[in-house]
C-alpha cells in the first residue's frame, strides 16, 4: 500500500482523572447548587434548579498534550507499538506515566 498514516496519541498516567458526572447528580450537590444560585439568582428566594435532560452529563478529565507520529500504511498493525517507541524516543514517559492512548488515526495518500 502506498501512503502514510498520521497517528495522534497522548501519554496516560496513573493519577489521571476521567469521570462522567450526570447533570442531575451535579445539581443535587449543595455546594454546586449554592454557587449557581448565588451567581445567577442573587437575592432571590425559593429557587429550584431543574434539568430537562436526564442524560446530560459533564466530563471531568485531565488535560493532556497530543503528540503526532507519521508511519507507512504497511505498518498499520504496529501503530500502538510504534507510538510507544516514539514516546520512548522523545522521553515522554515519566514516573507513573507509562502508557499510550491512540486518539486519532488519519490516512494520507502520497
Amino acid at each position: 500500500m502506498d501512503g502514510k498514516i498520521v497517528v495522534t496519541y497522548k501519554i496516560l498516567c496513573q493519577g489521571d482523572l476521567n469521570l462522567d458526572v450526570s447533570l442531575s447528580k451535579l445539581l443535587l450537590n449543595d455546594k454546586v447548587s449554592k454557587a449557581i444560585k448565588s451567581e445567577f439568582a442573587k437575592g432571590l428566594r425559593n429557587i429550584e434548579l431543574l434539568s430537562d435532560n436526564e442524560d446530560a452529563s459533564l466530563r471531568v478529565a485531565t488535560t493532556k498534550e497530543l503528540y503526532t507520529l507519521e508511519v507507512l500504511k504497511d505498518d498499520f498493525a504496529d501503530i500502538l507499538v510504534l507510538a510507544e517507541d516514539d514516546a520512548t524516543t522523545r522521553k515522554l514517559f515519566k514516573k507513573d506515566c507509562d502508557r499510550v492512548e491512540l486518539v486519532n488515526i488519519q490516512t494520507q495518500d502520497v
